[in-house]
């Protein structure tokens, strides 16, 4: 019996770690899975088409996310020249102050768009080829076959099959156990260093090879190879000619550990490990820089979407290559582009990206014709159980907010088709932790 027992535990000690490693660093949204990353949408029409924005229906839906457990949710929703915000919950357990739809909050992964927006401005300026090896460019940071091997493109649709740098960096992720980041809290790390753990470790497959698994080593690489051609700090190139160019008032790059103004907690769960859940809204952003350490609104992120795909930030033949799709495996399949991917809904393709980091999750996503947009932020994350093979057991919150995504994305109409409701997500929209991981 206690053979039986201590195998059943090392068991699920290696589901915990394949678990850590996929939920925790891959950048997707919540609902997506391989049937629904590939297939097209149901139905065919618009996005949200003859759908303004019902505000009572989305205050009910995102007050049902708060009351299935989450304890701060923020939105933004834009219909055509409407727009809605709107915010349910707590900023701070304790004090019991209040979430706003103004709150700056740890965007993660979305940082991903901004760094290939800036990469892609240095192609159109004819300083970057995608199709070029890495290695013409930054020879001491990936050297030899491998640099000749790996495209500028593989880093930027993740087909490089670079590993990623964050377990490495925190490895008691792989036991579900904060304490590496607890001990690297206020650690600054380099660039370099980061990208020599994500090459040191296996490669996931050979250079260019789909399905591609996602790495945020990848987008390290991809701010030195901007600092390289530019002559110019990474952050500081994306915020002059990103970030200021898409007129964005709130966003940043934090130069210290804190959030640079109003701004919720940010409660850390690790599936039931840390209990009760830890604020870490206050870390040191270098563990993640230009893969995800951009700090940001929803307003902000709806805006930086709708100058992006209306080709305000780049050229025609650079947003095309943002939009050429490969499937990329990141505990679902992603259709990932160039720092951006495609999700399909019932009422139609919608373009964007998530993030996640510890406490907080963000999705923002926008329609096809760029007329319905959907940005939300959370304060807690990986609230979920795991079951004894440790796949996350479904949560109150993530059938919740499934439904509010779908209500915001596709307006009442499209959302209460009997199509919208068999495609529901199981998982909330808005944060990478939510993807069922199983051996």
């Amino acid at each position: 019996m206690k053979r039986r027992v201590s195998e059943k535990s090392a068991s699920r000690r290696r589901a915990f770690a394949a678990l850590a490693l996929a939920a925790l660093l891959a950048p997707l949204l919540g609902g997506v899975s391989p049937a629904q990353a590939g297939t097209p949408s149901l139905g065919g029409r618009a996005a949200g088409a003859g759908d303004g924005l019902d505000r009572r229906a989305l205050r009910q839906a995102l007050d049902a996310v708060h009351e299935a457990g989450m304890y701060g949710i923020y939105s933004e929703v834009r219909a055509g020249s409407q727009s809605w915000q709107g915010a349910s919950g707590v900023a701070d357990v304790a004090t019991g102050r209040p979430v706003k739809p103004g709150m700056l909050h740890r965007v993660g992964s979305i940082t991903k768009t901004f760094t290939s927006v800036a990469v892609l401005q240095q192609v159109a300026r004819g300083a970057v080829e995608l199709d070029a090896p890495i290695g013409r460019y930054l020879p001491d940071v990936v050297p030899g076959e491998r640099g000749q091997k790996i495209t500028v493109r593989m880093l930027l649709n993740h087909t490089s099959h670079i590993a990623d740098h964050v377990l490495p960096a925190f490895p008691s992720l792989a036991q579900l156990s904060p304490q590496s980041i607890d001990d690297n809290r206020f650690r600054v790390f380099t660039r370099e260093e980061l990208v020599r753990l994500g090459l040191g470790a296996a490669p996931t497959g050979e250079p260019g090879a789909t399905p591609g698994v996602y790495s945020n080593t990848n987008y390290l690489i991809a701010g030195l190879l901007l600092e390289r051609v530019t002559g110019t700090n990474a952050e500081e190139y994306i915020t002059r000619n990103v970030i200021r160019r898409a007129g964005l008032r709130h966003t940043s790059f934090p130069r210290t550990p804190h959030v640079p103004g109003p701004h919720s907690k940010a409660y850390e769960s690790l599936y039931g490990s840390i209990d009760p859940p830890r604020d870490y809204s206050v870390y040191s952003p270098t563990w993640i820089t230009t893969a995800g350490s951009i700090v940001s609104t929803v307003d902000d992120l709806n805006r930086f979407y709708r100058a992006l795909l209306r080709g305000e930030l780049i050229g025609p033949a650079e947003l095309a290559e943002m939009k050429r799709t490969v499937p990329v495996l990141a505990g679902g399949v992603l259709n990932y582009g160039l720092g951006l991917y495609s999700f399909d809904l019932p009422c139609g393709r919608f373009w964007g990206h998530s993030g996640s980091v510890f406490g907080m999750g963000t999705d923002s996503m926008t329609s096809e014709d760029g007329t319905r947009q959907v940005s939300m932020g959370v304060n807690r994350a990986k609230y979920q159980s795991l079951d004894e093979n440790g796949a996350i057991v479904p949560h109150p919150i993530d059938y919740a907010g499934g439904a509010y995504f779908l209500l915001a994305a596709c307006g009442e109409s499209g959302a209460a088709t009997a199509d919208a409701r068999a495609a529901l997500p199981p998982y909330v929209p808005f944060a990478v932790d939510r993807v069922p991981v199983r051996r």
